[in-house]
């Protein structure tokens, strides 16, 4: 039980073909293959080798049948011009006229006993039983030849043997023509051992060139998986070198695609928690200060601090609503188009705008026309200028909202009639907790750049102008904020301007 055991052990540590490297099951699967090629190629040329060597035995065999017949039917001695006198003369001018192959025998046969051979290896033959066999068996009146196959002391032999005799029956013999099969077939060993070593030297070089090939197609997936082994949490900057335009390029591009939408996911995550705790802290901090100096024995004290802790906690949930939009700005889906009508859209803003502040309200214009983007998103954008609006404006003052279409671009704007932003703070306010202006106006510095998130995310861009020139025709003051983006083709409609509501 023991010995079984640690056989089993010993089993379970063997190599399993999964466990191999990819290069050597790749390499092993081209031997494979060129292996099996290489045995079907050779047992095709064996086959059509041995029957050409049989057909040859064959046609040597008829060719010296048909010589001899010609011989005895023409009964005449080519050298002397006289006729035969005997089935041993016959027998003899045959064989002594005829030089037989490397693999060929002649024997002649006088009465039953065995007269004459060519060349000297048929001694070996002469006297076998089953030749002898096959020679008396044919007897004095016979008339046709006999073939078969006869095993012997030097292999297979393929015999005819031909009974003649004199035109008065007296004498009688056979003439024997044979091919060694063997003999005939021992070239075909040469050539199979040829063919072994051949294949051998083949099938190292294959293995050696698929090696080299497999390694180099290999080797980009090798860079890949140490560039994965290589990033890590604090490195996300690393990418997959990528060559060419192949599978292995496309599995590249693809893998360093991942790694961009992996970073940007690490990226959003760390400022949003940068961006939680740098905003946060204040509010905590005020909490925290409020709720040690308060006097729980003081209605009063406890009634301002309960409101204080309130609106704290009001602006601490507006913050952390904020930054989550923010956040889901990274996301793919952040934006889902659909079709906009931007004039019912245009009319629906303004609507949901009055609520945000007593001001003149008014549409500067409004486009006619359904383009593809995200109606909600959009409204977001928009709401969050107009409340951005409200906040840098005085009461009775005038926004206005708009909606346009200029060749292949949709606009969307807020225009109020505050103090205005300075040129070169134009395009900083849509930066995370930028403020400018009066610092007594509340606000997180989080609105505009969310405006800025969905512009983006639509593909456009978002922009800062004046409004409108000051009233005393010397320099500007208010602030366009207008969101831009692609729409293929325009919509179907037109704009009309100056509509008050």
């Amino acid at each position: 039980m023991a010995g079984r055991r640690a056989g089993v052990t010993g089993r379970g540590r063997r190599l399993r073909p999964s466990a191999l490297p990819v290069r050597t099951k790749a390499v092993l699967s081209v031997l494979l293959l060129s292996a099996l090629g290489l045995a079907v190629a050779w047992a095709v040329t064996d086959t059509i080798h041995a029957r050409a060597v049989l057909e040859r035995i064959d046609g040597e065999l008829d060719q010296e049948v048909e010589e001899f017949r010609v011989l005895a039917e023409r009964g005449v001695d080519p050298d002397t011009g006289e006729p035969f006198s005997s089935v041993e003369q016959l027998l003899r001018v045959a064989i002594e006229r005829n030089v037989p192959g490397a693999d060929e025998m002649l024997v002649t046969f006088v009465g039953g006993d065995a007269d004459l051979y060519s060349p000297s290896w048929a001694s070996a033959v002469v006297d076998d039983p089953d030749l002898v066999g096959l020679v008396g068996d044919l007897g004095p009146q016979a008339r046709s030849a006999v073939e078969e196959r006869i095993p012997t002391a030097v292999g297979e032999m393929h015999v005819i043997a031909v009974p003649v005799q004199v035109a008065d029956g007296s004498e009688h013999g056979t003439y024997v023509v044979g091919v060694g099969t063997d003999l005939a077939l021992a070239s075909q060993q040469e050539l199979r051992r040829t063919f072994a070593l051949v294949s051998l030297g083949t099938l190292v070089l294959v293995g050696a060139v698929a090696w080299w090939v497999v390694g180099r197609l290999l080797r980009p997936l090798e860079l890949l998986a140490a560039t994965a082994q290589r990033v890590g949490g604090d490195d996300l900057t690393l990418r997959a070198p990528v060559h060419g335009e192949d599978d292995v390029a496309t599995l590249g591009r693809a893998f360093n695609t991942m790694l961009d939408r992996v970073a940007a996911a690490f990226d959003a995550q760390r400022q949003f928690l940068d961006d939680a705790g740098h905003e946060l802290r204040t509010p905590l901090t005020v909490l925290r200060g409020h709720l040690e100096l308060l006097e729980p024995d003081d209605p009063h004290d406890v009634a301002e601090t309960r409101a204080l802790l309130l609106d704290e906690t009001a602006r601490m949930s507006r913050i952390v609503e904020d930054l989550v939009l923010l956040a889901k700005s990274e996301r793919p889906d952040f934006v889902r188009f659909g079709e906009v009508d931007l004039g019912p859209l245009t009319d629906d803003l303004l609507d949901k705008a009055r609520a945000l502040g007593d001001r003149a309200w008014r549409v500067d214009a409004r486009a006619e026309g359904v383009v593809p983007g995200d109606e909600q998103r959009l409204t977001e954008a928009v709401l969050q200028l107009a409340d951005n609006a409200v906040r840098f404006s005085r009461p009775g003052t005038r926004i206005a909202v708009g909606s346009a279409v200029t060749g292949s671009t949709a606009r969307l704007w807020v225009r109020d009639e505050g103090p205005g932003v300075a040129p070169q703070d134009r395009e900083r306010i849509f930066e995370r907790f930028v403020r400018v202006g009066d610092a007594d106006v509340p606000g997180s510095g989080l609105g505009l750049a969310i405006v800025a998130a969905v512009a983006h995310g639509h593909g456009g861009t978002v922009t800062a102008e004046a409004g409108s020139p000051a009233s005393d025709g010397v320099g500007e003051h208010g602030l366009r904020v207008t969101v831009s983006w692609p729409v293929a083709g325009g919509p179907v409609g037109g704009v009309r301007e100056g509509t008050v509501r």
